[in-house]
């Protein structure tokens, strides 16, 4: 009982930092999404973290990547921005010159780890560090996470989200962190949390929501695209719950409700592209509705 009422705490505090829709806006204040990542080889999973933060609600979404994939994203969606500036000379100059219009950035889907990038990626970060702008990192960023931990040291914004096997490589690199920023609490299953609140949420076995046994790929990305977007969200609004907490506690609530939905419909058919099929549905029922 203490636990689900805490849960609804949670929940009430996510469903006040979401902006209203309102015709008094204008493009681009419900949020402008970056993500850093796309390669030869992976161009689905840049893919589903942009999309997902859009139909989750932000207004833009823009995808940084190399230049063999970027006609190949263009081609899965009109509504991405999409940039070949990944591996471009001067990649670095020419990404800097959109990183402050965005509001949240996530960090490695479809990375890759070719060296010259990652490198690019590491000045990346720190740049949207010297921002404050929120950062989700996954995929092959923690790879780079895991071999310079020092890249997210003390960033408050930062939010890593590995499955099980990336948490086990972070595993000793997240120790030394851990301990230089006062010691890591495990507040709730499946979200650890440190005493300044660098958050690492896995996409498996949070809280207590069935979610769905289909182990399909891209469903981390799509966690992933909505926690940016709810990280921004979150930072704007003043609240007890710390802003990256309750930024991972949302989009992992909406993408395991996801999952469970998509998979009554489709069973053992059921993949990513199902699963932000149902985020609009899922999303206003769980944040927009006010339980009876």
């Amino acid at each position: 009982a203490a636990m689900q009422e805490e849960d609804e705490l949670v929940l009430e505090a996510a469903r006040k930092a979401i902006p209203k829709l309102s015709f008094e806006q204008h493009k681009g204040q419900a949020g402008r999404i970056g993500v850093v990542g796309g390669s030869e080889e992976y161009t689905g999973a840049p893919y589903f973290a942009a999309i997902s933060a859009m139909k989750a609600g932000a207004d833009l979404a823009h995808v940084f990547c190399t230049k063999s994939a970027s006609p190949v994203i263009k081609s899965y969606s009109p509504e991405l921005i999409v940039h070949p500036l990944l591996d471009a000379p001067k990649a670095l100059d020419l990404i800097n010159e959109w990183l402050p219009r965005l509001h949240a950035v996530v960090i490695g889907p479809g990375l890759g780890r070719v060296d010259s990038i990652l490198s690019t990626v590491k000045d990346i970060i720190l740049a949207l560090k010297q921002n404050e702008t929120p950062v989700v990192i996954d995929a092959d960023g923690l790879f780079l996470i895991t071999k310079e931990p020092s890249i997210i040291h003390g960033y408050t914004r930062g939010i890593l989200t590995p499955n099980i096997i990336e948490f086990r490589r972070l595993s000793k690199a997240l120790v030394a962190l851990s301990q230089a920023l006062g010691g890591v609490t495990i507040v709730r299953k499946g979200i650890i949390i440190d005493q300044r609140h660098l958050v690492l949420s896995l996409p498996v076995a949070t809280m207590n929501e069935a979610g769905s046994p289909r182990r399909c790929g891209g469903q981390g990305d799509l966690l992933s695209g909505v926690m940016a977007l709810f990280s921004f969200w979150t930072h704007n609004s003043a609240g007890a719950v710390p802003p990256t907490l309750l930024a991972g506690y949302a989009a992992c609530l909406l993408t395991k409700r996801c999952a469970a939905q998509a998979y009554r419909k489709s069973g053992r058919s059921t993949t990513t592209t199902d699963l932000v099929a149902e985020i609009n549905s899922v999303f206003s029922n769980t944040f927009e509705q006010k339980p009876k």
